[in-house]
């Protein structure tokens, strides 16, 4: 996107001037106005600043009760996200993330925290890229650019019995947006067990006129042996039985080869495209299933659409049996798949199927 109206930045136009106006809204300034941050005398931190007084880290987090959906953000327009960081406690498959642009009443954005920053598995896992960044602790960086043109609404549910405390903040610029921009979108999805041979779908329904950047998905399997085989597809404006975009195996779509393997083990990575940050190996007693967290951003390689989208992965593993000389059938499996699908495209979007009850959603 043209860096000279503020949006975003790169190394090469850095120095390029702008009349954009940064703001950023956290617990310490709820509504990002300029020079009210800092103004709180209550707040999560109150009983530690009592010696200090206004000014000294009064309102530094949020608690959110069980079941309330509390609004991080709602920002008038036009103008763009930049940055989110947050550190949400409790089960990230409970906390739940939504976007609304342009005051549309479904969301543009849906889906636990946790895999929306690359962690499905409710675990801490390290991620480098130019989009997603987790950094010890349990720091979650999403980098995607989120322009809008009227309004941009950011809310968190949480799910759990308990209240969850939320340390964040937005940055965020207003400025004029180009007539092209896109919004961003992201869907959560699960299956578990994925019905034998079926293909898991990662995004479908999708109407209007964008590109896909990228996906994350947590993937648990329930067999042994290699299960990577499958192959991605991309159906693009109308296509049928048969897609435009073919890949040739899990591991080669999320940029690597070979199983994943090195010297004989899987090997984690995080690069600034793909990784496969992710790796829960089983430890011999109540760690049964093997878990695997990878990433593909598109952004240097958007899948482009017209007018509707959709992708989907199979699960496919080997068959074991003697005599074969050169490996044996494939065998489609049944494992434990979630996923989020990220994309730019034209509102009005269609509206998400529905997101899973809590239980559904546990990471069991």
């Amino acid at each position: 996107m043209a860096t000279f109206n503020g949006l975003g930045m790169n190394m090469g136009t850095l120095s390029r001037l702008s009349h954009a106006k940064s703001r950023s809204i956290s617990p310490e300034n709820f509504t990002g106005e300029k020079g009210k941050g800092g103004m709180a005398t209550e707040g999560t931190g109150a009983i530690h600043a009592r010696d200090l007084g206004q000014g000294w880290k009064m309102s530094p987090s949020i608690d959110i009760q069980p079941g309330e959906t509390f609004t991080l953000a709602d920002i008038e327009g036009p103008g763009a996200i930049q940055h989110i960081w947050m550190t949400p406690t409790g089960h990230w498959r409970f906390s739940i993330i939504r976007i609304y642009w342009d005051d549309e009443e479904t969301p543009s954005v849906e889906c636990p925290v946790g895999d929306f920053f690359a962690c499905g598995w409710g675990e801490y896992a390290q991620v480098t890229s130019p989009a997603i960044c987790v950094n010890p602790g349990s720091a979650f960086n999403c980098y995607w650019e989120m322009p809008f043109k009227k309004r941009c609404r950011i809310t968190m549910e949480n799910l759990a019995d308990a209240k969850m405390r939320v340390y964040y903040q937005i940055d965020y610029t207003l400025t004029d947006v180009p007539e092209d921009a896109a919004y961003f979108h992201a869907q959560f999805r699960r299956t578990n067990p994925l019905p034998y041979k079926d293909v898991y779908t990662i995004l479908d329904g999708v109407k209007g006129h964008g590109h896909f950047v990228g996906v994350y998905m947590a993937w648990g399997t329930n067999n042994n042996g290699w299960w990577g085989e499958g192959e991605i597809k991309f159906f693009i404006d109308g296509d049928g039985e048969f897609p435009t975009i073919c890949g040739t195996g899990t591991e080669d779509y999320f940029c690597g080869s070979y199983n994943f393997d090195h010297d004989n083990a899987y090997c984690e990575y995080t690069t600034p495209y793909a990784g496969l940050p992710q790796v829960i190996r089983p430890d011999g007693v109540y760690r049964s299933q093997q878990r695997f967290g990878m990433y593909r951003w598109h952004i240097m390689d958007p899948v482009r659409f017209e007018d509707d989208l959709r992708v989907t992965i199979q699960a496919l593993g080997w068959r074991q049996r003697l005599g074969w000389t050169e490996g044996g059938p494939y065998l489609p499996l049944q494992d434990d798949i979630a996923s989020v699908a990220f994309w730019y495209q034209t509102l009005s979007a269609a509206p998400f199927p529905e997101l899973p009850d809590r239980e559904y959603l546990e990471v069991i």
